[in-house]
């Protein structure tokens, strides 16, 4: 859920690491915010993680492990916020976290067999879009992207000043994402399609090879 390369985003999410989960929660000051059907969309995209086959899972830009906690089988997380890697590591007390670039993943070619991220893909533009999904690839054959999904009133993408508990302005990236972009960006089946949330997966199988042929 931290940007790997934008180091202002990267200081904007290691600064939020202790209220990040208010915006999952509804608490501190989205507390007053008008998010109708909120709390049940959290419940449906958290259901369909736990529901996810037990597997290698690498959860790229994790963040507190708020989603992560919840897959199953052998979990890595990754985020390039140490707060956030240090928050993520409690609750995975039987998984691993690490900081680093999840644009140049340090993990060997199929060392997962699922690789998951939230609210990561929605923060890259351009070339950094291309590079994520190169390395994604490299790393695991199947892909879960959950983000923020495009709503009535609220821009494709751009630039948007957010503020912290303590009164600092972050200046952030963000896409929000229509069924339509992860189709056509990751070739995914859409698994989730809601106000607040979009879960698009791209599952390649493995080719069988004809030992005879």
């Amino acid at each position: 859920m931290s940007f790997a390369r934008d180091l202002g985003t990267q200081a904007y999410y290691d600064a939020r690491a202790d209220e990040y989960d208010e915006w999952y929660e509804g608490g501190g000051k989205f507390a007053s915010r008008d998010r109708p059907g909120w709390d049940a969309e959290v419940d449906r995209v958290l259901s369909l993680i736990a529901a996810f086959p037990a597997a290698r899972t690498l959860d790229v830009a994790c963040g507190t492990g708020f989603l992560t906690r919840h897959l199953k089988g052998y979990v890595v997380g990754l985020d390039a916020s140490p707060s956030m890697v240090a928050i993520a590591q409690r609750r995975l007390p039987d998984g691993v976290v690490v900081q680093g670039d999840a644009l140049d993943l340090p993990f060997a070619d199929g060392a997962f067999d699922r690789l998951v991220t939230g609210h990561f893909y929605g923060h890259l533009a351009g070339a950094e879009r291309e590079r994520f999904l190169a390395e994604a690839r490299r790393v695991a054959p199947e892909l879960v992207v959950v983000d923020s999904a495009l709503r009535e009133g609220v821009a494709p993408e751009g630039f948007h000043e957010r503020t912290l508990n303590d009164g600092s302005r972050h200046r952030v990236y963000k896409r929000h994402l229509t069924p339509a972009d992860l189709e056509r960006e990751l070739g995914a089946e859409i698994l989730h399609a809601g106000t607040w949330f979009v879960v698009g997966r791209n599952e390649r199988r493995h080719k069988q090879t004809n030992p005879g042929g």
